[in-house]
């Protein structure tokens, strides 16, 4: 079991007593120690929608996750000069794209599943028995970047990997702090 499923489970246990017998709190706590944008992203992603720990998915953690990331894809942009800024509107068009990068690629990555077929990569009509590959994702259940152009899309691409980059290797620690 990977340390997103221990997460979810512990989220939604009844008993978070810390004894001999139970351990389910040991998850959050190695989460919130591992420490990093990791835990935030954690929270944001697997807490949302646990009707019992609304206190965990909010609104209010998904605005702090979205400000932190726009200032890492800034830091990012502007480190790996993704554009020039030499006037004040390159300046200007530079945090556009820094922030449309920022809500793009955290969006996906919070929910890549495909709308139409529900990340199954089919749809539910059959044809002579056998089921339907989805048109939207062709069969691969996750759903397309959209954006206005090849350039964002790439950067869009490479922030995505980055926030899994990030919550892998939160999740290594968190599992290094319970012992496996």
């Amino acid at each position: 079991m990977g340390f997103a499923e221990k997460f979810i489970a512990s989220l939604s246990s009844q008993n978070l007593r810390d004894d001999a017998v139970h351990h389910d709190l040991d998850v959050i706590a190695a989460a919130a120690l591992a420490g990093d944008m990791g835990a935030l992203l954690c929270r944001v992603k697997y807490a949302d929608g646990t009707i019992s720990r609304l206190f965990e998915g909010n609104a209010g953690n998904l605005a702090q996750l979205l400000r932190a990331w726009t200032a890492a894809v800034t830091q990012k942009g502007r480190a790996r000069r993704w554009v020039k800024a030499n006037t004040a509107w390159d300046a200007q068009a530079a945090n556009t794209l820094y922030r449309r990068v920022a809500e793009a690629s955290l969006a996906h990555w919070l929910d890549s599943k495909c709308k139409v077929c529900h990340g199954t990569g089919v749809v539910a009509a059959m044809q002579a028995g056998a089921p339907v590959v989805c048109k939207a994702c062709h069969g691969g259940g996750e759903a397309a970047i959209s954006c206005s152009g090849g350039f964002e899309l790439e950067r869009i691409k490479d922030m995505v990997s980055e926030l899994e980059g990030i919550f892998q290797s939160h999740s290594a620690r968190a599992m290094r702090r319970l012992g496996h």
